[in-house]
């Protein structure tokens, strides 16, 4: 068991996804006719199966080994613009059949909504003869018990055994998963995916006392040959834990903020939080309005790619059937449109953008080289690594948070940091942009390099 290959398969253990989605598609077909014949004017049906496996160790001793099988199925039915919905993870007839009456006995008794309903039939994608592409997402891994146990062991292992300074551990992991899912509605839409995703994880203490300090590192992947080795992730989170001894406070000051690739995603997820119909129609968005104006400097721009090999959010189609499209979400620093599935579209007088359910990939595009680079460019301030608490006001835009990272001098790291505060406003944040480099994180569907913000408050010692 200790040699099988990290990507090894064994056909006998791994999920027939086909037979499975078929089974899936079948029921959601057996729910919409039972909304039929209950009198609904339109309905949809989400039918979900996940696996998966995680096992947690801890200085050298197994802690957790937790095997998952989730089943879910919900029905949303529309009597003209009255919408009701219910959920089951029970196959039984009986128990599909109540699903179904609980979903039109909640519609019948709501109010009309102006923009209820389902998508319009003309945006549905259309199923390609060889089948829903999965872009090759596709990957199980037969992991058993006894294999993860020992990639998590080893990761830890190789960790502690970096330096004597590493004191202790917080652990370290190893899973896997598979998703099945199948979407379909009264316009005759049916749609199905399937997805894999990996991981290995591994954080460290270093240091003793009150001069403890923790970090680690992950890899995950949507194929297991993709993932770093569990010897070189223990050493990484071995390296960056050492690194943060001894760190030292700042005065507080106004300087530039190098975010560190793995945390900058973070300020694009704000980004993309403010530019989502629920927050505009809702009027919860430092952005409302924003569309066709500047937001970003005049060379920055932000991709939508809902077909990227092996993306974490490749689809054909959205979360209500309609055919995604690549295109762009920022192009010459410039807001193209929002981030919209067709009930926030209706609600803001508006198109969906095939945006049910979230963004897809979206893509950062670079206009600098690597962390060096832009360490560099930046001279003196501050990188960070690190973020920490909720300061975030997505109506206002103000943005204040614990942040722990490093001093740069003259383009090299010079000391660690932590206790320190960095804030400022988003919207002048994104203006103030000045560079977005190569190293990018591709952990996420969300894929930038390090984004170096002009001018921060940073908020010290004293």
């Amino acid at each position: 068991m200790k040699n099988k290959p990290l990507n090894a398969i064994s056909t006998a253990t791994v999920v027939d996804s086909a037979a499975r989605l078929d089974a899936l598609e079948g029921i959601a077909g057996q729910l919409l006719e039972r909304a039929r014949r209950a009198g609904a004017d339109q309905a949809e049906v989400s039918c979900s199966e996940d696996t998966g496996l995680e096992v947690n160790v801890r200085m050298g001793a197994v802690e957790t080994v937790e095997a998952t099988r989730d089943r879910g199925i919900a029905v949303t039915v529309y009597f003209g613009k009255r919408k009701g919905s219910a959920s089951t993870a029970d196959l039984r007839e009986d128990s599909l059949a109540a699903t179904v009456e609980q979903a039109c006995a909640i519609a019948r008794h709501t109010e009309d909504d102006p923009a209820a309903g389902l998508a319009d039939p003309e945006l549905m994608a259309t199923r390609p003869a060889s089948g829903w592409p999965d872009y090759d997402a596709w990957h199980p891994w037969a992991l058993d018990a006894e294999r993860a146990i020992d990639l998590a062991l080893a990761c830890e292992q190789a960790g502690r055994d970096s330096d004597a300074r590493i004191a202790n551990s917080d652990g370290a992991s190893a899973s896997t998963g598979t998703s099945l899912g199948v979407y379909a509605n009264s316009h005759g839409f049916r749609g199905r995916e399937r997805g894999t995703r990996h991981s290995l994880a591994c954080a460290l203490i270093a240091g003793k006392g009150d001069a403890m300090q923790r970090d680690g590192w992950y890899a995950t992947a949507l194929a297991p040959e993709d993932l770093d080795s569990a010897a070189s992730i223990g050493r990484e989170a071995a390296r960056r834990t050492l690194a943060r001894l001894q760190p030292r406070q700042l005065p507080t000051g106004a300087v530039p903020v190098l975010f560190a690739a793995e945390v900058a995603r973070s300020l694009v997820g704000h980004f993309v939080g403010a530019v989502s119909g629920g927050a505009l129609y809702r009027r919860a968005s430092f952005l409302l309005d924003a569309a066709g104006t500047r937001v970003f400097p005049d060379w920055f721009g932000i991709d939508e790619d809902p077909f990227l090999h092996r993306g974490f959010r490749s689809a054909a189609f959205d979360a209500e059937g309609v055919a995604t499209r690549a295109s762009a979400l920022v192009a010459d620093g410039v807001l193209q449109r929002y981030v919209l599935g067709s009930y926030s579209a209706r609600k803001l007088g508006l198109a969906t953008t095939a945006n049910a359910g979230g963004a897809h990939n979206l893509v950062v595009k670079p206009n600098a080289g690597d962390l060096g680079v832009l360490l560099r460019s930046m001279g003196r301030g501050l990188y960070v690594t690190e973020l920490m608490g909720q300061g975030v006001n997505a109506v206002t835009g103000d943005y204040s948070r614990g942040a722990a990272g490093f001093w740069v001098e003259d383009g090299e790291i010079a000391f660690p940091v932590d206790g320190i505060t960095i804030a400022g406003n988003l919207r002048d944040m994104f203006a103030a942009v000045e560079a977005v480099g190569s190293d990018v994180d591709r952990r996420s569907h969300l894929l930038t390099g390090s984004i170096l913000v002009g001018r921060m408050t940073v908020a010290g010692a004293d």
